[in-house]
């Protein structure tokens, strides 16, 4: 079962009491769900907990619709639909719809508290809505056919302190929401709490794993320029040695040099610790840099490669 399925589903399992939040739920499937106009009202799901809601929630505001289920080879398709003749007249009645006007624009009068704008938006989201993996990417997505409903929508959300964002996908429109925290608050807006909370738990996840693979890259960095350091001081040393001048050394560059040799894999932090002498870090450093200096030099001179 897809995350966005998982939503649905925890959004059917809320339970709505006032009338008037009924009310507003089932003119949210109404406005968006598959049909709706003067012959009826007509819902497909692929979820049966979501025919059930629709039903559930029609049935509070006193209308009688019926379930179908159309088994088909990628699963079975679930129809909630209001058809009788007596049953569309009154539909149409308790939404105020003119036979003409149907679907055209949302009814502000249908939603009347805060907990309305909640139980509309959370049964759009049921008819129309979708919800990428948290672990892929934060997208929520209404997707409409109509213009006028998708505009108003999308006004109903900003209105709540969303920043849904409107365009056109293959003749469909779609009001999305990408910001993680944005994705969070719509979802618990809608009733989707422990999803709402995923979200969090997988931002945080994110957010420690990639903390995690800054600082392995960093040490990782740090590792390398530490290598490239040893490396570079211990062939300068070999060189002197191998070309009789390390004896001619000044002492404090051949203890440097000798602690190098003793210890190669070591940092210039821990080296200074071996020494036998008190000495600094920058302070070995530059006796290390000194020696090298000395190698090129005498290499150039040489002309050796």
């Amino acid at each position: 079962m897809s995350f966005s399925q998982d939503v649905k589903n925890e959004i059917v399992q809320k339970k709505i009491t006032r009338e008037c939040c009924a009310l507003a739920a089932s003119y949210g499937i109404a406005c968006f769900g598959r049909y709706f106009d003067s012959k009826g009202l007509v819902l497909h799901t692929e979820l049966p907990g979501v025919a059930q809601y629709a039903k559930r929630l029609f049935s509070i505001c006193g209308l009688h619709g019926e379930i179908i289920v159309k088994e088909r080879p990628s699963g079975p398709l679930y129809e909630f639909k209001i058809d009788e003749p007596a049953e569309v007249e009154k539909m149409l009645a308790l939404f105020h719809c003119e036979e003409e006007q149907v679907s055209r624009h949302i009814d502000p009068r249908l939603i009347r508290c805060g907990h309305c704008f909640s139980a509309f938006v959370a049964s759009a989201f049921l008819c129309c809505g979708t919800m990428t993996d948290p672990s892929k990417e934060y997208n929520l997505e209404f997707l409409c056919p109509r213009y006028n409903l998708a505009k108003d929508l999308e006004g109903i959300l900003a209105e709540h302190e969303f920043t849904p964002r409107r365009t056109v996908r293959k003749g469909v429109n779609v009001i999305y929401v990408k910001a993680s925290e944005q994705v969070a608050d719509l979802l618990t807006f809608m009733g989707a709490g422990g999803a709402a909370m995923q979200i969090m738990d997988h931002k945080m996840f994110k957010e420690l794993r990639n903390k995690t693979n800054r600082l392995n890259n960093c040490e990782m960095a740090n590792i390398d320029k530490v290598v490239t350091a040893n490396v570079a001081a211990k062939k300068a040393i070999e060189y002197l040695q191998q070309k009789g001048d390390f004896d001619a050394l000044p002492a404090p560059l051949r203890q440097a040099a000798q602690l190098r040799l003793d210890w190669p894999d070591l940092s210039l932090a821990q080296l200074v610790e071996k020494s036998p002498e008190p000495i600094s870090k920058s302070g070995l450093s530059h006796r290390l840099k000194k020696l090298e200096h000395l190698a090129d030099e005498l290499r150039q001179r040489r002309n050796d490669v």
